[in-house]
C-alpha cells in the first residue's frame, strides 16, 4: 500500500457485515498503528424533492435519520475502542450517499473497508452494487470483509495472492507480502492457467498444443514474479501453487482456508476499460475470507 496517508477507513451502516467490518478494520490500524476512520453517509439527499422538502414532517425526519446515524457511529466508535483502547479514531456523518462518500474518503486513505452486506445505503452490496462500484472507483485498496459460512471472520490460515503477470498482480504480490509479514503469517503465490484461450469476441475455443511445455512457462512466470519479493521479505513462508483451473475458481477455493486473499482489481485476462474483473468480482460476492482489491496505480 503505497499511499502515505495515516488511516484505515471504514464505512458503516449499523449491518452485521458492518460491524465486522469495524472490528476488522479496527485490528488492522492497530496492527499498523494507524488512525481509524469511521464514516457513515446519512443520504438525506433523498428527502428532498426539487428545491424543497417532502412533507411537514421532513424536520423529524431529519432528526430521526440523523440520530440513528449518530447512534450507528457511537456504536462503531465503541467496537473499536474494545479492540485497542489507545487506538486514534475520528469519525464523520456527513449528508452523502454511501459510494461517493466512499470513494472520495479513498484518496485520503491507506485502505478503505467496507462490510460484505448492509441495510439502506449498502443494501445490494452483496449484488455488485455498492461494492463493485467502490472496488473499481476508489483511489485506494479496498477490503471487503466476507467470512465463513458461519459468518465468522478467520484471523488464521494465510495470505493468498493471485498472481497473473499482469502490472496490476504486480502490486497485488507487494502488498499480498506486506500483510503476509506484519501478520506473521505464510503466503500462498497462487497461479491459475490453462489451456484454452478465447481467440475472438465470438466465443472460438483454441486447445493449445503441449500443454506440458505451457506448464512450465506457467512455472517459470510465478517464479520471476516473486523472487526479488522473497529477498524483501525473507521472515515471509511461501508456499508456490501451480493450478490447471480457472483463476476465480481456484481463488474461491483457497479463501476456505486463508484468512485474507489479495488480487488485483484486473488481471491480463481482462478487458482495458473494465474496471472489475470477473475474478476479482466473484471473490468479492462469494469468498469465504475477507479480500483485499488492490487497485492500479494512476499514472500522471
Amino acid at each position: 500500500m503505497s499511499t502515505t496517508d495515516p488511516r484505515i477507513t471504514v464505512g458503516v451502516d449499523g449491518s452485521a457485515g458492518s460491524t465486522a467490518a469495524v472490528a476488522w478494520a479496527a485490528k488492522i490500524a492497530s496492527l499498523r498503528h494507524l488512525e481509524l476512520r469511521i464514516v457513515h453517509g446519512l443520504q438525506l439527499a433523498g428527502v428532498y424533492y426539487g428545491g424543497g422538502v417532502l412533507g411537514a414532517g421532513a424536520e423529524a425526519l431529519f432528526d430521526a435519520i440523523r440520530a440513528d446515524g449518530e447512534r450507528v457511529v457511537a456504536d462503531a466508535r465503541s467496537l473499536a475502542a474494545s479492540i485497542d483502547k489507545d487506538l486514534v479514531v475520528t469519525t464523520d456523518l456527513p449528508n452523502d450517499p454511501p459510494v461517493p462518500l466512499l470513494i472520495d474518503e479513498s484518496r485520503h486513505a491507506r485502505l478503505l473497508v467496507v462490510g460484505r452486506t448492509g441495510t439502506d445505503g449498502f443494501a445490494d452490496m452483496l449484488l455488485g452494487g455498492t461494492a463493485a462500484s467502490v472496488v473499481s472507483h476508489a483511489h485506494s485498496p479496498v477490503a471487503v470483509v466476507r467470512g465463513r459460512a458461519d459468518s465468522t471472520i478467520p484471523e488464521a490460515g494465510p495470505v493468498v495472492v493471485g498472481v497473473d503477470g499482469s502490472p496490476n498482480s504486480e502490486q497485488a504480490i507487494a502488498v499480498a507480502f506486506e500483510e503476509a509479514s506484519l501478520r506473521g503469517a505464510p503466503l500462498t503465490a497462487l497461479h491459475a492457467w490453462n489451456d484454452v484461450t478465447w481467440e475472438d469476441a465470438y466465443g472460438t475455443a483454441r486447445l493449445l498444443p503441449q500443454p506440458e511445455s505451457l506448464e512450465e512457462d506457467e512455472e517459470r512466470l510465478l517464479g520471476q514474479r516473486l523472487a526479488g519479493w522473497q529477498e524483501k521479505y525473507p521472515d515471509v513462508e511461501i508456499r508456490r501453487v501451480l493450478v490447471r483451473n480457472r483463476p476465480r475458481h481456484a481463488l474461491l477455493e483457497a479463501s476456505a482456508a486463508a484468512q485474507l486473499v489479495v488480487v488485483g482489481s484486473r488481471g491480463r485476462g481482462g478487458f482495458s476499460g473494465m474496471l472489475l474483473g470477473s475474478t476479482s468480482q466473484a471473490l468479492v460476492q462469494h469468498a469465504q475470507c475477507p479480500v483485499l482489491v488492490v487497485r492500479p496505480e494512476k499514472t500522471a
